[in-house]
C-alpha cells in the first residue's frame, strides 16, 4: 500500500510538508507529563518526528482502518496504535498519569476534541495541534476581540493559549478550502472556578448566543432574576474576561428566582 485514500467523511486532509510536520512536533514542551497521544496520524508524517523525540509513552489513535494498516506496514517501530474514535476513548483506562495531546485535528470534530480535553483537564496538561485558522484564532482570542467567544472563554478558564503559526492550504492532500493555524494550550493553575461550573457554562453560552446585545438583555432572556442592577450589565459579552464571567455567574446564582 503506497498511500491512504483521503476520506471526506472523516475530514481527512493529509499533511505532506516535512518541515511543517517537524515544526508541529517541536511545539510540544515535553514538560509535566509522561504520555503523548497523537490523534489521527493518517500516514504518519507527524508521527515520525514525534517518535524521534523519545517520549516515555507515545501512542496514536486512528479511526481509519486503512490508515492503521499503512502505519503498521510503513512504521513498524510504532507499536502502540489504538484503533478507534478519540471522542469515545476512555482516557483513564489507557493513561494513568498526566498526558499531552497533539495532532492535525480533523476540522469537523476539533471543537469536540477540546470539550473532551476540558472534561479531562486534570489529566491532559498540554494540547498542541492544527485547527482551522478561524477556530485556532477564536480559541486564542482575548476579550475585546471580534473572534472572542464561547470557546475562548471555556478553554482559557483552564489553559494558557498561544497561537504559534499559520499553515497554507497547499501543504495538504487534498488541500482544504481554508488556512490552518497551529496552537499550544498549557494547563494553568486553576483547579476549579469560584462559581457553579455548570451554571458558568450556561451563562457563557447565553451571553454569546446574543453577542451583539448588552448583557442585561441576554441574561434576562435566559434567567429569571430578582434584580436588574448588575455592574457590568451595560457591557457586551466579548468585553468580559474569564474572571468577569465568573463574577457574573456568582451574581446570577445569588439572584435567580428559584421555584420551590
Amino acid at each position: 500500500m503506497e498511500k491512504v485514500r483521503p476520506k471526506k467523511a472523516l475530514g481527512q486532509h493529509f499533511l505532506k510538508d516535512e518541515s511543517i510536520a517537524r515544526q508541529i512536533s517541536d511545539t510540544l514542551t515535553g514538560s509535566g507529563y509522561e504520555s503523548v497521544l497523537e490523534i489521527g496520524p493518517g500516514m504518519g508524517i507527524l508521527t515520525k518526528y514525534l517518535m524521534e523525540r523519545g517520549f516515555e509513552d507515545f501512542r496514536v489513535i486512528e479511526i481509519d482502518n486503512e490508515s492503521v494498516g499503512f502505519l503498521k506496514s510503513h512504521i513498524p517501530d510504532l507499536d502502540k496504535i489504538i484503533t478507534g474514535d478519540f471522542l469515545r476513548l476512555d482516557l483513564d483506562a489507557f493513561f494513568a498519569g498526566k498526558m499531552a495531546i497533539i495532532g492535525n485535528f480533523p476540522y469537523n470534530i476539533s471543537s469536540q476534541i477540546l470539550f473532551k480535553v476540558l472534561q479531562h483537564r486534570d489529566k491532559v496538561v498540554e494540547v498542541c495541534g492544527m485547527f482551522q485558522k478561524e477556530v485556532a484564532e477564536r480559541i486564542c482570542a482575548g476579550p475585546g476581540s471580534r473572534t472572542y467567544g464561547i470557546l475562548s472563554v471555556l478553554v482559557q478558564a483552564f489553559f494558557t493559549t498561544e497561537y504559534l503559526f499559520t499553515v497554507s492550504e497547499q501543504v495538504f492532500a487534498p488541500p482544504p478550502k481554508v488556512k490552518s493555524g497551529v496552537i499550544r494550550l498549557v494547563r494553568n493553575e486553576v483547579t476549579h472556578l469560584d462559581c457553579d461550573e455548570a451554571l458558568f457554562l450556561r451563562v457563557v453560552k447565553a451571553c454569546f448566543n446574543q453577542r451583539r446585545k448588552m448583557l442585561r438583555n441576554s441574561v434576562r432572556a435566559a434567567f429569571e432574576l430578582n434584580r436588574d442592577d448588575y455592574t457590568d450589565f451595560t457591557l457586551r459579552p466579548e468585553q468580559l474576561s474569564v474572571e468577569q464571567f465568573v463574577r457574573l455567574t456568582q451574581w446570577i446564582d445569588q439572584n435567580m428566582v428559584r421555584s420551590e
